[in-house]
């Protein structure tokens, strides 16, 4: 990365990010119909900090082939791992075996492969086996856990057990679903707010394999809470790729919504003293 625009003038308030490539604290966006310039202006600002580029359910079945591979070669080149959403995955299944999906997942130059049951109900022996064909396709299998119908989630402890035998069957990340609105499923209650009850439930479950899970977390508010939780190397997905530049604010304590909270411990720990005048030229 060349120098940044104030290097050494702004620094991080909170724990060091993570660089990439990374493994924790990965940033998961949504592109639900970005053209060829406008992904290429948005990597030229934000592509440091995009980790997983996710094409949401069904839209790359509507873009011209030589247009997908080109924007799936742009994106590798910013070390940027891409994947189809799930849905596209499971209405593939519908018609084929899971090997012809993974053979134009790879001709087309996608790097993974999303693998959930959000709408159509899959036996967990075949997801096992759909896992095995993502990496002998030669592709990352990242999964999805939960339902997208608010009638119809799974309690915590099934989200704890497909977790642990996704990640034991050889899913690189497990995500944890939250949809674009972030309302009504998994952790969220209908009006977007976090069951921090279940949320520790999960953790308590996981232990150190939560640091595997990718949260979806569409909201401001989610995001926030999140990073409070986890600190500023959780793994957050679902964001508007808009919001990239505004959520790596979040993880490193440059907006208000974290910054405010680590107020009273600057001034206890000596990093700030609010009646210390400007001297020589510094604060």
């Amino acid at each position: 990365m060349s120098e940044l625009a104030w290097e050494n003038i702004i620094k991080n308030q909170r724990e060091p990010r993570i660089k990439k490539p990374r493994n924790t604290g990965c940033t998961m966006v949504m592109d639900v119909g970005k053209s060829l310039l406008e992904t290429e202006s948005i990597l030229q600002l934000g592509g440091n900090y995009i980790d997983h580029w996710k094409f949401g359910f069904g839209t790359s079945a509507f873009i011209d082939k030589a247009v997908l591979q080109e924007k799936l070669r742009l994106l590798a080149a910013h070390n940027i791992l891409t994947f189809p959403g799930g849905t596209l995955l499971e209405v593939a299944l519908l018609s084929h075996h899971c090997r012809v999906y993974m053979t134009r997942a790879k001709e087309l130059g996608f790097t993974a492969v999303e693998i959930s049951d959000g709408t159509l109900p899959i036996p967990r022996f075949r997801r096992q086996r759909i896992i095995e064909c993502v990496l002998k396709a030669g592709l990352i299998p990242i999964t999805e856990v939960g339902k997208k119908d608010p009638k119809h989630q799974p309690t915590t402890d099934q989200i704890i057990a497909e977790v642990q035998e996704d990640l034991a069957w050889g899913a690189a990340w497990v995500i944890i679903e939250g949809r674009e609105s972030g309302q009504g499923v998994g952790v969220f209650n209908e009006s977007g707010r976090v069951d921090e009850f279940e949320v520790d439930r999960i953790i308590d479950g996981l232990g150190a394999k939560t640091e595997a899970l990718i949260w979806e977390a569409p909201l401001k508010s989610q995001q926030v809470f999140f990073i409070e939780k986890f600190g500023a190397n959780v793994g957050l997905g679902n964001i508007a790729i808009e919001q990239v530049l505004a959520l790596e604010a979040l993880r490193n304590g440059l907006r208000f919504d974290t910054l405010n909270r680590l107020s009273d411990q600057l001034v206890r720990n000596g990093r700030w003293n609010p009646n210390e005048t400007e001297h020589n030229g510094q604060s």
